[in-house]
């Protein structure tokens, strides 16, 4: 869901082709498939588009790639932590380092349970990302 609301984010301020935007995980659950269906849904009525996106492991070359590499919770930061680079680390943050409403707090997998859960998420989700939206375009 990240992904997409980022994209969607940095579009509408019209900065969509200054950043290389991709999300992954920490553990391999599900390579290769889309988002759950109540995540699709929960985008789709407010806009982000997310059926295109697909479900893979962060690799090696992800921490040399990008910028940033964002996290949901403090349990996947430790996991990023273990696997990159120490010239990398740096780059590893809470998503929600850069939210106002829900300023260093994490997001909640709703994975699995109701569509409410996807909702919050989603909630704390924008938060973050116009956050960093707002400081990476302030700063381009």
């Amino acid at each position: 869901m990240a992904e997409g609301i980022f994209r969607k984010i940095v579009a509408d301020g019209g900065a969509a082709a200054q950043f290389e935007i991709d999300s992954a995980g920490t553990h391999e659950y599900q390579p290769g498939e889309p988002p759950a269906p109540l995540a699709v849904a929960a985008a789709t009525r407010r806009g982000y588009e997310i059926t295109g996106c697909r479900a893979r492991r962060v690799g090696a070359g992800d921490f040399d790639r990008f910028d940033h590499v964002l996290a949901m919770d403090r349990h996947n930061i430790a996991a990023l932590q273990a696997i990159a680079p120490t010239r990398c680390r740096h780059k590893i943050e809470l998503l929600l380092a850069y939210g106002d409403r829900f300023e260093g707090k994490e997001v909640p997998d709703p994975f699995g349970g109701k569509a409410a859960g996807y909702e919050l998420a989603i909630d704390m989700i924008e938060d973050g990302c116009r956050g960093l939206a707002s400081l990476l375009l302030r700063d381009a």
